[in-house]
């Protein structure tokens, strides 16, 4: 266990330090956390299942191992404890309890959550979500997946996969997917990652975990490649192969497409629309999905369209926009 600055939560610390002699326990303090087990001693066997784990919230910071660990070794065979912590020996609030099966974790749920620790202490206790995929967006459009890996391999253990996407965020990017082989493993490549640790590109990375929606977007985004559409409008800074899309009525190709899918029994179409760019000269630069329930893949890319003072919003044009390219897929014609 490493030093502490003395002044700080001294009676507890020694409390600590007492314990872990007393009971042989093996506590790791490393990039931010203090462990213990991962496995535990006499573990055979894989490591437990997903959905083993909790998470355990609104911890007084000055509590530590030697009266958690026991409480919640109390309704179940501990596989891990990870206890977040502070330069100067606080814990910052939270931990993570690993129990050998997911009856144990539900257990914990059951008893210890809104228990108080500490007088006027109830603490958080509730299933861990172990996520293990984090997003990282502003790369260089240059930077290949193979150098890539060589620099997170650098930055943390436990990368599985990386895949590579145009960022649907920021012009001229990649945004990488990063899959790793433990809600921990991630934890700390992204705690390493936000830090700064390595220099992976000149600009601001943001690393965050993947959320369900942008993972979503991804997935479609590459399933349709084949029906994706890009338009972009003559805006200052688009790119120079940027071509005037036609400019329908509007509401105009929105209706016809309802009629056609409502002719074919296709089911009502529905829009999503993201601004994702907005130009000082009144330029927006839209993401647009259209879902038809009676066609087999999701539709979606992205467009430019001039904010006006006719009363239409962005939003509404980008679905215009779209709606004029699906029905040019789907074979009608729009005067």
């Amino acid at each position: 266990m490493e030093t502490w600055p003395d002044s700080v939560n001294q009676v507890n610390k020694i409390a600590l330090l007492t314990w872990v002699k007393e009971t042989g326990i093996n506590l790791v303090q490393i990039n931010g956390q203090r462990r213990y087990g991962g496995p535990p001693p006499g573990w055979v066997g894989d490591p437990p299942p997903t959905g083993s784990e909790v998470f355990i919230g609104k911890l007084p910071q000055d509590m530590y191992e030697n009266t958690l660990i026991p409480l919640f070794q109390s309704v179940g065979k501990l596989y891990e404890f990870r206890l977040m912590m502070t330069f100067s020996g606080l814990n910052r609030g939270f931990a993570y309890a690993k129990y050998s099966n997911r009856r144990s974790a539900k257990m914990a749920v059951t008893a210890l959550n809104n228990f108080e620790v500490q007088k006027g202490y109830s603490i958080l206790v509730c299933k861990s979500t172990e996520k293990c995929e984090l997003s990282m967006d502003g790369l260089a459009t240059s930077l290949s997946q193979k150098h890539l890996k060589i620099l997170l391999q650098e930055a943390a253990e436990g990368i599985l996969s990386i895949t590579l996407y145009p960022s649907p965020y920021r012009k001229q990017a990649q945004l990488a997917v990063l899959k790793y082989s433990s809600h921990q493993a991630a934890a700390m490549a992204k705690k390493s990652l936000m830090e700064g640790n390595r220099r992976i590109s000149e600009e601001e990375l943001r690393v965050e975990w993947l959320k369900p929606d942008l993972k979503q977007k991804l997935r479609y985004s590459e399933e349709t490649s084949s029906a994706t559409w890009v338009s972009h409008g003559k805006c200052p800074g688009s790119p120079k192969q940027a071509h005037v899309p036609l400019s329908p009525v509007q509401g105009k190709a929105l209706d016809l497409l309802d009629t056609l899918c409502w002719r074919r029994h296709l089911g009502t179409p529905l829009f999503f629309t993201k601004c994702v760019q907005a130009n000082p000269d009144g330029w927006l630069r839209f993401w647009c999905q259209v879902v038809i329930p009676g066609y087999p893949l999701p539709m979606s890319g992205f467009t430019w369209v001039r904010q006006d003072v006719s009363g239409a919003s962005g939003h509404d044009k980008a679905k215009d926009m779209l709606a004029m390219q699906v029905l040019r897929i789907l074979g009608c014609e729009v005067a």
